[in-house]
């Protein structure tokens, strides 16, 4: 009995019974088809050996990694262009599974663990994309033009062991989908690169993982101002957070040289701060300190571990930077409260969004010249209102921001939370101004990139619109508003194929939200609006439905939710939703209604002309 150790890649044709039961004859000619142009010349390109055919599937071996993963990536694509022009109800589409690991070889078959778990990474994987295990994406590092979105750990079917999962998102040469921010400067930063990873919470209590998390983000936010460095962006960086994980495998995936890693203790009015700095490259150690201190000298272990890095990577700051960390307030409470919030506006739930506003007011009122949670205020607010259809006060918006903008005229936050109160005011051209200031002084900003995208979404700027989508779902991998309103610019702009992409992506992160939060209705009715653009008809129904029980009276659910229908072509359901809309309807959202592909089915029908035209001549009598 023969062992080796091989890359294992298991494939299958997504919905395949349902295509034979279609069209028999015609799904057979069309896979010969695929396999004879595509599949098959480009295994044999990538020295693959096709050890055997399972109906509508195939299991493949390969000597290399890099060059199984760089196959199945070259199939999808393939793919991806020979069904631009198929009906969606008769594409034939793979799931890909990857896996390195032992097999046994018996008379030119293979079996094993290693085979198991790559059927079972096929088998979680959505059609048109590729799953690869941990072992798979170690090893490829960052050899190919891809990136790869952690899932965490799976307990597969039939697998003793929980299996890390990754998903490898296509990354055609287009300046609408641009590589990761870490993986764009990856070669130019690699020098004089770090990656702060979560600090370790060691107070024994799991209620202060606030603390430890607002810390690290500070010192990343520090670290972000020095320009002879790059830092690797705090959304990037959390993914790690709570993993046990090696330096020089996170360098690797992350294309960068230097690690800083931690640990934060607080019992009462004392804390603990440890830090460590990490060659990746060598593993060696360039500094550690450790920081016994009282609660009141936070901020000056925040500026001794900043100047410690910049000391022992050597950078040159220039003058504006010799104050590189400036004390935000000099209330320790209000601090606290203020991390906290932050915290708690990072789940964007409303309730969790509710929470954090109370906790950035409290910070408000223990400091009334703290600009950072002035600007927590207004972005919860805006974030309310722009997500959640909750009534506040855009008066209120702007009055926060501009408290934050006088006190902290620098402040890319308060930025983003005017730009967005200005906008909803229809004042785009201060709006614009706004964000592009904020962008300027902070490019991974997500609210900044998000709002900014919405303002050019009711500008019919599709394009420059889809760069600045596209980056925000980059910067929060929990984003899966992004992602699904990428399905309505795509559209607009006649690529299926990324209308097709982004709606996977984005019901793929809407399932994970509504595991995190059952209550929360707008992941139900935004994936609804995806899955009717997929084609998967009654499990958009479904969505459709639990979101209206969630929230019957959100009108966002009632927007979407009518967009879904006039895809699915339930016209007069859609028509009964938007009715609802139009009497709270804005100077904004008319704009939106303007540019929406997901309204085209509707416009031509006499009640959507109706009602359009009536709304139209109250928003002009308001003027």
């Amino acid at each position: 009995m023969e062992r080796r150790l091989t890359t294992i890649l298991v494939a299958d044709v997504a919905g395949y019974s349902r295509l034979m039961a279609k069209d028999e004859a015609g799904t057979l000619s069309a896979l010969n088809g695929h396999r004879a142009e595509l599949i098959d010349p480009r295994i044999a390109e990538n020295q693959g050996r096709i050890v055997k055919m399972t109906g509508d599937g195939l299991l493949v071996e390969f000597p290399s990694v890099v060059k199984a993963v760089g196959c199945a990536a070259e199939i999808q694509r393939g793919m991806r262009a020979r069904n631009e022009n198929v009906q969606p109800d008769r594409r034939i589409e793979f799931r890909i599974g990857i896996n390195l690991g032992d097999v046994i070889v018996q008379n030119g078959d293979i079996f094993g663990d290693g085979v198991n778990v790559a059927a079972r990474l096929e088998g979680i994987a959505a059609p048109g994309s590729i799953a690869v295990s941990g072992s798979v994406r170690e090893h490829v590092g960052s050899r190919l033009d891809l990136a790869f979105e952690d899932l965490g750990e799976h307990r597969l079917k039939n697998i003793e062991r929980a299996i890390h999962v990754y998903t490898i998102v296509l990354n055609p040469a287009s300046m609408t989908r641009p590589r990761p921010p870490a993986a764009v400067s990856a070669k130019d930063t690699l020098g004089l690169s770090i990656a702060v990873l979560p600090f370790t919470n060691m107070s024994g209590d799991p209620e202060q993982e606030y603390f430890s998390d607002g810390i690290t983000e500070d010192i990343i936010t520090d670290l972000s101002k020095i320009s002879g460095l790059h830092v690797v962006a705090r959304n990037t960086v959390f993914t790690y957070k709570g993993k046990s994980v090696k330096v020089k495998q996170v360098a690797q995936e992350l294309g960068i040289r230097f690690i800083l890693e931690g640990s934060i203790r607080k019992a009462g009015q004392r804390i603990r701060i440890t830090g460590q700095l990490i060659d990746a490259t060598t593993g060696g150690h360039l500094w550690a300190d450790r920081y016994d201190r009282n609660m009141t000298d936070i901020f000056a272990i925040q500026d001794e571990i900043t100047r410690a890095i910049v000391e022992q990577l050597k950078i040159k700051l220039l003058p504006e930077e010799k104050a590189v960390t400036r004390a935000p307030t000099e209330n320790v409470e209000a601090y606290t409260y203020y991390l906290r919030g932050r915290q708690f506006s990072h789940e964007w739930t409303k309730a969790y969004l509710l929470l954090a506003r109370r906790m950035f007011k409290k910070a408000v009122e223990l400091d009334p010249h703290y600009a950072r949670a002035y600007a927590g205020i207004a972005n919860c607010e805006s974030a309310l209102h722009g997500w959640h259809s909750e009534e506040v006060s855009l008066e209120d918006i702007l009055e926060h921001s501009a408290r934050a903008l006088a006190l902290d005229p620098e402040l890319a936050e308060a930025h983003a939370a005017r730009g967005l109160a200005l906008h909803s005011n229809d004042r785009r051209v201060e709006a614009t101004t706004e964000f592009e200031r904020a962008l300027e002084l902070e490019p991974d900003l997500y609210e900044a990139n998000y709002f900014y995208a919405r303002l050019l979404y009711t500008q019919g700027e599709m394009e420059a619109c889809a760069r600045y989508f596209v980056k925000a779902a980059e910067i929060r991998p929990d984003d899966y508003v992004s992602p699904i309103l990428l399905t309505s610019v795509y559209k607009r702009l006649g690529s299926i194929t990324e209308t097709e992409n982004w709606a996977q992506r984005g019901i793929e992160r809407a399932e994970r939200a509504l595991l995190l939060h059952p209550e929360n209705s707008s992941p139900a009715h935004r994936g609804a609006l995806a899955l009717a653009h997929l084609g998967e008809r009654e499990r958009a129904r479904d969505w459709a439905a639990r979101a209206l029980a969630i929230a019957p009276d959100d009108i966002y659910a009632h927007y979407n939710i009518a967009c879904a229908y006039s895809i699915l072509g339930d016209i007069e359901p859609a028509l009964d939703l938007l009715e609802h809309v139009v009497t709270r309807n804005t100077p904004e959202q008319m704009l939106w209604f303007d540019n929406d592909s997901d309204l085209d089915p509707l416009r031509n029908h006499p009640r959507f002309k109706q009602m359009y035209a009536a709304r139209a001549k109250a928003l002009e009598s308001m003027v």
